[in-house]
């Protein structure tokens, strides 16, 4: 396909996913040549990204045309999916939380750190065909068994750690959700809890619990709705969050340049709506894409605005499944919170590929993750 069939393209300031790529690029310089951009078969290896990057470190940061005008330059646009806007796009960002170093007073609530039986198993090592798929658990009795799930954390394991506490259990389980967090600590000091690992337990969405118990309207089901209902019944709260079996560990971190975010997974500070968290068995990291979708407007009582930019696939998520799937970053602030919490929209995902990986592929790649 051409640059001129992405709605919105002409009119859009790529500049901010310039810079991420930039990012990306860093990273990808250390890989060898040989070295693929993931568990994937479209996007190809380094050195046919290394063109590309140089390119980029010359461009002019003077005005959206000469940015613009390289990706049309350098890149070959591939529609993911069809174009009955089937792609998926949520938001996250950074929430702010209260802790504390020590456990006193309303800080009750731990953040743990990685545990020291927690182990993380890379199956391609063991099989090609099992490339960009990891395992989770422990060593128990000579086997590798499943780590416990969120309840039996939350009850307290020995090989679990604190790293800081906070003051509210709700703004802890969001915090795992999104991944990363500043905590304005009782002493002033703000830091990042930044994810370090995950339990390896599937994701539960606690909003389709609440949906499948007839207590909130699909159409009404929002981060805001379920922490209102959350603290509208307290004494069940706990509960519907132990229905989520996944549990992330967290390592604290300075916060660096307050404009970006915390490392995704590519190892990267993330750059707000210019960040893409994708699912890595279908996508690479460092891949440009282009999202014709809707975003909430800031002003809860506005509608839905258009959201037509380019982005870097930088991060993944335990929600993000498929090839039609993204989690856009918004960054920190009461409006990303409020945009991300409410972002669940339709639309269509373009991914941008070197023109020396697009003239290998011919004009279709295939997304499927096989």
């Amino acid at each position: 396909m051409q640059f001129s069939e992405l709605e919105g393209w002409t009119q859009g300031d790529p500049r901010g996913a310039l810079q991420a790529f930039l990012r990306s690029c860093a990273v990808l310089a250390a890989k060898s040549d040989d070295a693929p951009l993931g568990g994937v078969n479209y996007a190809g290896v380094a050195v046919e990204w290394r063109q590309v990057c140089g390119a980029a470190s010359l461009v002019s940061s003077d005005g959206p045309e000469p940015a613009r005008g390289f990706f049309e330059f350098e890149f070959v646009p591939y529609r993911v999916g069809n174009d009955s806007g089937v792609s998926l796009f949520t938001g996250y960002y950074e929430p702010q939380l209260k802790g504390s170093r020590t456990r006193h007073g309303a800080y009750q609530t731990p953040l743990y750190a990685v545990p020291g039986d927690l182990v993380n198993v890379d199956l391609g090592l063991f099989r090609d065909s099992l490339k960009g798929q990891r395992i989770v658990g422990k060593v128990a009795d000579g086997r590798l068994v499943p780590y416990p799930p969120r309840a039996e954390i939350e009850g307290g394991l020995g090989a679990a750690v604190p790293i800081l506490f906070v003051d509210d259990p709700i703004d802890a389980f969001f915090l795992q959700i999104q991944g990363s967090g500043r905590v304005v600590l009782d002493d002033g000091t703000v830091v990042r809890a930044a994810y370090a690992a995950q339990n390896g337990r599937p994701y539960t969405a606690i909003g389709a619990v609440l949906i499948q118990r007839g207590e909130l309207k699909r159409e009404a089901v929002s981060m805001q709705s379920i922490r209102a209902w959350l603290l509208e019944h307290p004494a069940e709260a706990q509960q519907l969050m132990n229905a989520n079996a996944s549990y992330v560990f967290f390592e604290e971190q300075p916060i660096g340049d307050p404009s970006l975010g915390a490392a995704g997974a590519q190892g990267v500070p993330l750059t707000p709506e210019a960040s893409l968290a994708v699912d890595l068995t279908v996508h690479a990291l460092g891949v440009p894409v282009w999202l014709e979708t809707t975003a909430p407007d800031p002003d809860t009582t506005k509608p839905d605005r258009p959201f037509e930019r380019l982005l870097v696939m930088q991060d993944t998520g335990g929600a993000i499944r498929g090839p039609v799937r993204g989690d856009v970053y918004w960054g920190y602030s009461s409006d990303a919170g409020s945009i991300a919490g409410r972002m669940r929209s339709e639309g269509r995902m373009t991914v941008l590929l070197p023109r020396s990986v697009a003239s290998r592929l011919g004009p279709k790649a295939d997304f499927s993750g096989r």
